[in-house]
């Protein structure tokens, strides 16, 4: 489960379009994710964007389009800082809001077969 949800777990602070050197754009890597996660506000937009239950942001937009790629691949193009990101938010997100991680993977990997490809990479 390592990488599984990555694209997510940055929560269009990373990994929300492609560039030329076939990796995901790092011109939002520099938000600030623990405080997207902290906050009930910023973390709910985000939530419910990814779920169509809510306005997206132009990065909830592109988090949404990227992200079945992302998760397919093990975030393959991802930088290594939004590895790390990503670890930390499934962390966190794991141990903070398990019901809300268990309805975006239900959304995003109903037959949990990211997750288990990510496990066997860690």
């Amino acid at each position: 489960m390592k990488y599984f949800f990555v694209v997510f777990l940055a929560l269009a602070a990373t990994v929300i379009a492609q560039n030329e050197i076939n990796q995901y754009t790092t011109k939002f890597d520099s938000i600030d994710v623990d405080e997207i996660l902290k906050s009930d506000r910023l973390f709910n937009n985000y939530y419910k964007c990814l779920l169509d239950l809510g306005r997206c942001t132009p990065e909830g937009v592109e988090l949404k389009r990227v992200l079945p790629e992302a998760l397919e691949t093990s975030c393959a193009k991802c930088s290594e800082k939004q590895r790390e990101t990503s670890d930390r938010a499934i962390k966190y997100l794991t141990e903070n809001r398990p019901e809300e991680w268990k309805v975006l993977k239900a959304r995003y990997d109903p037959d949990n077969k990211y997750s288990k490809k990510n496990e066997n990479d860690a």
